[in-house]
């Protein structure tokens, strides 16, 4: 007896900027007969960084289970903004609030035009000053190439990241990362991977453009990290004291091979303090893959 499943594959690429760039994910609506072996073949046999499963919840409007080719992963950014942009095009989402049930609790979701923003948490920081030399080292900058006045640090809004302020867009596409040296240091500090970014941008309605590097989650560089965003956002408004309430930011450009992206972030403040944030941008279906399961 046959006992193939035939699975449709969505692929949307999320934070794109008028339609175009932007980061790839998988997305699988009503997923809920699927095993996590079945998602772990879908997302292997998919091959993007991301695959974001949807199914039914208990306790929020929808589960959203996210694999990358060899293991399920807590939080998405882009597979969430991939997601729920979807299902707003299929008429699925009837209110402009929403949210997700993930294995490492519900976060709400927002729905503006034709952009998903997800929740992330108040920031907190934490110097790197002693890691300064190897991070610097590990991208083959100078200190002297920081912005002036600003500092590496770990910032955190429910996942960590490395930001590292750059004088200039011409040092920030010349970085030279040593991947293996990054690596280490993510892990080290706990970190997703490294946010690096300069707020010299060619673009007078963005705050910033940036590179992401994460070769610990297995992404040597990614075309948008909108749980990365977020800390930077929080970084400009705090640490750099650029007070907005919404943030553009840039990513994507200086790869390889380019696809620009922008995401989109809108601070609470309360008495001065950030108490909530929400990412996020818009997602294109860019192709329909059909998977069939071996099992």
């Amino acid at each position: 007896m046959d006992t193939s499943k035939t699975i449709t594959v969505q692929i949307i690429n999320a934070f794109t900027a008028n339609n175009e760039g932007g980061n790839p994910a998988g997305v699988v609506l009503h997923a809920d007969h699927l095993n996590p072996e079945n998602k772990l073949e879908i997302a292997k046999k998919v091959g993007l960084s991301e695959t974001a499963f949807v199914s039914k919840s208990a306790s929020e409007a929808f589960k959203l289970d996210f694999y990358t080719p060899t293991k399920q992963i807590a939080h998405c950014g882009h597979a969430t903004v991939a997601a729920f942009s979807y299902l707003k095009q299929k008429g699925l989402l009837q209110d402009a609030n929403s949210s997700k049930e993930t294995i490492d609790g519900p976060r709400k979701i927002k729905i503006i035009g034709e952009d998903a923003f997800m929740e992330q948490l108040a920031p907190k920081y934490t110097s790197l000053e002693t890691y300064e030399a190897r991070i610097l080292n590990s991208l083959k900058l100078k200190k002297s190439e920081l912005l002036p006045n600003t500092s590496i640090q770990l910032v955190h809004t429910g996942n960590s990241f490395v930001i590292i302020p750059i004088k200039n867009p011409e040092l920030l596409k010349n970085l030279q990362p040593d991947f293996e040296l990054i690596k280490g240091l993510s892990e080290e500090l706990e970190a997703i991977g490294y946010y690096a970014f300069t707020v010299d941008t060619s673009d007078r309605n963005s705050h910033a453009t940036t590179r992401m590097f994460a070769p610990s989650y297995g992404i040597p560089e990614e075309a948008a990290t909108g749980m990365a965003a977020g800390p930077l956002a929080c970084y400009l408004h705090d640490v750099m004291q650029l007070p907005q309430e919404r943030y553009n930011i840039l990513q994507g450009h200086f790869m390889k091979h380019p696809s620009p992206s922008l995401i989109k972030v809108n601070l609470t403040i309360e008495k001065g303090k950030i108490t909530q944030l929400m990412a996020g941008g818009k997602g294109v279906v860019k192709e329909e893959l059909t998977i069939t399961l071996d099992h």
